[in-house]
This record gives structure tokens, sequence and C-alpha cells, in this order.
């Protein structure tokens, strides 16, 4: 049997991992990169605190060794049910069971300026891309005399108070204090950085406790980080982030992490696609509709689980969970057993905030913060890394940075904005 997997992220990946070695089936991944990488890192990346390569991995690498796994490197253009083939940008692949493992991408929401100007944080490239832009926007705020471009320069704007947020909040509040201060010496201390976190909700980390949420507008606030809840980001124009409520802050650096979309899957049924563009599956990740597709991870809405009867919630955990159980699913099928329908194995929720400070769920009644919790996030964070060389590289480089706090992974490269030439491009 022919397994084709689009998408090879927490779902993707476990998934293929798991029907490793299983000699009935052979296994196709599909994806735009080349390599696996670690999402709710990418900010430490965005932050210079670690490199890329810490929390990204080549497939090939993976699947050396691996008989019955093999790569395609493509982006998916269209699925073609009765042909069981799908079209990608280098090709056709035909499948005998395709499972759809797509992700999300950034949700503007139809705000067209914040998709053209707004830096988003969903890939290594925009996480490279945030790198250089803050880089570059404080080395032109030492340079300048003019004091209404230093401060566009110096506000910088987060939007979206879930983890990525609150995160890269803290660890940018955390860079002025201990960073930014000893590279720019000529900035003074009172203008180093405006960070706003902006969220249309009444509280940070929506999802999670109201112990966490506390914690972490609490954290932040004595940080420095202007915190605006109930306010939601209608525009940006001219270098200015307009409000709701009409006021606006006036920045080069509108950083966009506030809401997510299902990944296309052309060729579906209409029937099948749900909210949040999300796709409609049945109890064993089967698409509604279809008789050999499934669809898992975020891009999947299952509302069989009577725990979650609106659907799970985008988390790694989730996906995880749907691939491995999927992979075991398909091995019952192929021997004459029956499938096990999905149910979610809820093992709480965390974020860090800065050095020595996040919050962890474990549950509805378990709550831990401060430095324990810390320790927690760093271990949990470790575990998943692809590669033993990188969970070692990882660690030595949050060791050197979190005790020296001058991590040395500052530097511009292939900028997008040619600022140093005056010249900004499109």
């Amino acid at each position: 049997m022919k397994i084709v997997i689009v998408g090879g992220g927490f779902a993707g990946i476990n998934m293929a991992k798991k029907l490793a070695d299983n000699e009935h089936t052979q296994v196709v991944l599909v994806d735009k990169n080349n390599y696996h990488f670690f999402p709710p890192l990418i900010y430490q990346v965005a932050t210079s605190f670690i490199e890329a390569s810490n929390i990204s991995y080549p497939f090939r690498k993976l699947f050396q060794h691996k008989k019955n796994l093999r790569f395609h490197y493509g982006a998916l253009l269209q699925v073609v049910q009765d042909e069981n083939k799908i079209i990608t940008t280098s090709g056709e692949v035909t499948y005998d069971k395709l499972v759809l493992a797509l992700g999300t991408e950034t949700n503007y929401f139809g705000m067209q300026n914040v998709q053209k100007h707004a830096i988003p944080m969903k890939t290594i490239n925009n996480a490279l891309d945030l790198r250089n832009h803050l880089l570059q926007v404080l080395e032109k705020a030492a340079l300048t005399n003019d004091k209404h471009e230093k401060e566009k320069l110096l506000n910088i704007v987060i939007a979206g108070g879930g983890p990525t947020g609150v995160e890269l909040a803290g660890m940018m509040a955390y860079m002025g204090k201990h960073i930014v201060k000893k590279d720019y010496p000529d900035l003074p201390a009172a203008r180093r950085a405006n960070i706003y976190l902006v969220d249309m909700l009444p509280v940070l980390l929506g999802p999670m406790s109201r112990k966490s949420q506390s914690e972490a507008y609490n954290v932040l606030d004595s940080m420095g980080v202007k915190v605006k809840l109930n306010s939601s980001v209608k525009d940006y124009v001219n270098d200015e982030v307009v409000f709701g409520d009409g006021t606006t802050i006036p920045t080069y650096s509108l950083i966009w992490a506030s809401g997510v979309i299902a990944c296309e899957a052309p060729g579906l049924p209409k029937e099948s696609i749900g909210k949040g563009r999300r796709i409609m599956v049945d109890a064993f990740n089967k698409v509604n509709g279809t008789t050999n597709i499934y669809a898992i991870g975020d891009v999947a809405l299952q509302t069989t689980d009577t725990a979650f009867p609106n659907g799970h919630p985008q988390l790694a955990q989730v996906a995880i969970q749907h691939g491995q159980l999927l992979a075991q699913n398909l091995a019952r099928e192929q021997k004459g057993q029956p499938m096990k329908p999905f149910i979610y194995n809820d093992k709480g929720s965390m974020a860090i905030i800065s050095k020595n400070k996040a919050v962890v769920d474990l549950s509805k009644n378990v709550f831990l913060k401060g430095f324990f919790a810390w320790l927690i996030w760093l271990f949990i964070h470790i575990l998943p890394i692809a590669g033993f060389r990188n969970k070692l590289k990882l660690l030595n480089n949050w060791i050197w940075s979190f005790i020296s706090n001058d991590p040395n992974l500052r530097l511009i490269i292939r900028p997008k904005n040619d600022w140093a030439a005056g010249t900004k491009q499109e």
C-alpha cells in the first residue's frame, strides 16, 4: 500500500516515523520545504538566541536507512480524487491512501495593508526576516537624530496575545534590558524600545488558565511591555498601526501573530471544508465525502471527540497524536482489524515569558510558574527536536545565551530591506 503524506509538520512527520520499517507500506512525504522544523521556537530564531539549524532537520537525513520512506520536494497544487493522485509544483504523485497534514498559514482577516507590510511568524524564513528587520531598525535608530523617526524605529507592535506573541514580547523586553544597552550605548535607556503587545481579547494566553493569563500579564508589565487588551488592529497605513478605536502607533515594525487559517487543499469536496478552511473528518480522520483521503493535525476539524465537540485546538500535541494513531489504524486495517477512534489526551499547555519565567498548566487544577515552570518548558521543548546533535546544540546555545546574557547570533544576512544603502525593497 502506498501512503502519500502531504506536509512534514508535527502530524506528518510523526505519522511517517510510526510507519517506518513497515514492510507492507510505501510512504512518500511531500513538503514545500526540504526540512522539518519546530515552530514553537522560531521566535528564538527571530530574536537571535538560537540558530535556525537548531530547530530544523532535513527530511532526507531523517529518512536515511528507512527503506520504505521517500521524500518528494514540492507544494500541493491539486488533489485529483478520481485518479488517486496529487499534482505538485514538481510533478504528480499517485497514492492508495492520501493523508493531508498541511497545517496552517497566517490569517490577515482580509486586511491587505497588514498582509503586505506586517511581518508574520509562521516559518523559518519569517523568523530570519524578523531577525534582520529588528537588527536593522536598531542600527538606523542609533544613527538618526530625528526624534520622531527614532520613535517610529523603536516602536514595536506585536499583534496577538497567544503564546507566540507573549513569548516574542518577553524575549524582546529581555533583549532590550540585557543586550541592546551593551550593543547600542548611544541609545538612551528610556528610548531603546517601546514594545506593544496587542490583543482583541480581555486576557493574554486565551486558552490557558486564569492564573497563567494573570502571571503573563504581570510579568510582561513589570518588564516594561505595554499590553493593550480589548484592542484590535484594523489597518497599517503609512507606517502607522490603526486600531479599532481610531488610535494609532507610528512604527516600522508590526509583527503579526494574531491568527491562522488552514492551508488550502484544492480538489476536495466543498462540503468537507468547514470553519477556518479546516477539513472535516470522522472519528478516524477520514475526510468527509471521500473513501481513501485523510486529514490530520491543524488542518483537520474533528467533532466526534465528546470532550471537544467544536473540534480540537490547533496544538502540537493534537497533531502528534493524530499522526501516530492514524499510522496505527492504517496498519490495523491492513491486518483486517478495526480502527480506533481518536480521543485527544490533553497533556496541558505552557508558555515561556522571559528568562526564568514561564507558566505551565498541567491540568485544570495544576498550575506552575516561575523558574521551575521554566525548567519544565526547556525540557519539554528539547525532547521533540529532531536529531540528537540538534538537541545538544540547542541546549548548548541556551546555556550560553542565558548565562552570558549575550548570544552572538546578531547577524544581518540577506535582508529584504536594504536600509544600509538607503532603499527599502518590496
